[in-house]
């Protein structure tokens, strides 16, 4: 396989991995949907599998999100407990040496995550680039630094202030 695959592979299994987490606690972190309802105080990932299951293929959690019904509650605040996506399997690293070259398939990954449309990665990439110093501020910096580093340097910008969405 190339390097070029390999990486794209790892990126899309990343993001799949996440995606994937998310969904288990979504199914057994706020006990919403039948799925949390079957499977209420067991523990350990095959039921938190089985809820996001069933919750997905009856698209029972959508609807009690939408009428309150299910055990589901829109008003509440969502949380991330786990580690960042960036740190895992070395991406922050791929990110900060496209983003210095100004351009990469990380960088473009990182562009596509961030919800920036196809027509404006290229200067999304040349403004991160111009920004690097700014975005990465210290060596060690973690992905939520870099993170919201990136969220401040797209305000400025009139072309990406549209993308950069600050969590509430």
């Amino acid at each position: 396989m190339t390097s070029k695959l390999l990486n794209k592979s790892a990126i899309f299994a990343v993001l799949s991995a996440a995606s994937l987490l998310a969904q288990a606690d979504q199914a057994g972190g706020n006990g919403c949907g039948w799925g949390n309802m079957v499977f209420e105080g067991q523990r350990g990932l095959f039921p938190h599998l089985l809820a996001t299951t069933t919750n997905g293929t009856s698209g029972n959690a959508t609807f009690g999100l939408t009428s309150g019904t299910n055990g589901c509650n829109s008003d509440a605040r969502l949380g991330y407990g786990g580690r960042s996506i960036f740190a895992m399997n070395g991406m922050l690293d791929n990110i900060a040496e496209d983003m210095a070259k100004g351009h990469g398939e990380a960088l473009d990954a990182y562009a596509t995550l961030l919800g920036v449309q196809a027509q404006d990665r290229a200067h999304f990439a040349q403004v991160t680039q111009r920004h690097f110093g700014e975005i990465f501020a210290s060596k060690d910096a973690t992905g939520e630094q870099v993170y919201a580093n990136t969220l401040a340097v797209m305000q400025r910008d009139p072309t990406l202030a549209r993308y950069a969405k600050q969590p509430a």
